[in-house]
């Protein structure tokens, strides 16, 4: 039976997400637990309490933004035409990318700790993998791609990140139609 959080101890459960949502979505993951702890304006035995590893705390921040992935990969390759379910992988992708730096550090690096992701990015690879072979048979796709080139893309728009919210999302979807251009057969 799932533990009941008291109110207090539920919203400073909240509070510490909330903050550390922010902080990874700005710096990505190198904020440290103490800076988190700090920010949410909690002790850090509150936070270790309820998160005792990073891991832990980088895995419940991003439990929505791990289904908005999935649900993104899933739906373009639930796409009947293949090239344009690429296309959305690549747009929806990419303005999750811009958005939250930190989520896309622990989705697509190859060392990332968190070990859910790994499994999540391998079946993703494999999927978008799979999708990229439709493109090509389709004659969308250009036949040199691979899906190493899609996370070449992912890494490269980390970058985007660094812009000032104002500007991020039409720069995301400015880059993802130069990727997608790129990858046209």
């Amino acid at each position: 039976m799932p533990q009941v959080l008291r109110s207090d101890a539920r919203d400073n459960r909240d509070r510490v997400l909330l903050v550390a949502r922010e902080l990874f979505a700005e710096r990505g993951l190198d904020v440290t637990m103490r800076e988190v702890a700090r920010r949410a304006e909690v002790g850090p035995a509150t936070l270790y309490r309820r998160f005792p590893t990073k891991v832990d705390l980088v895995e419940a921040a991003f439990a929505d933004e791990a289904r908005l992935c999935e649900t993104i990969v899933d739906d373009g390759c639930a796409d009947s035409d293949p090239w344009r379910g690429f296309c959305s992988v690549i747009e929806g992708l990419s303005v999750l990318n811009g958005r939250n730096q930190g989520f896309m550090d622990a989705f697509t690096l190859a060392n990332s700790e968190p070990a859910g992701y790994a499994d999540r990015r391998r079946a993703a690879l494999r999927a978008l993998a799979a999708l990229g072979r439709r493109a090509q048979a389709a004659g969308a796709l250009r036949r040199d791609f691979t899906i190493d080139d899609l996370v070449l893309v992912l890494l490269a728009g980390r970058a985007l990140g660094s812009l000032p919210q104002a500007k991020r999302e039409a720069a995301t979807r400015r880059f993802a139609a130069l990727a997608i251009d790129a990858f046209r057969a």
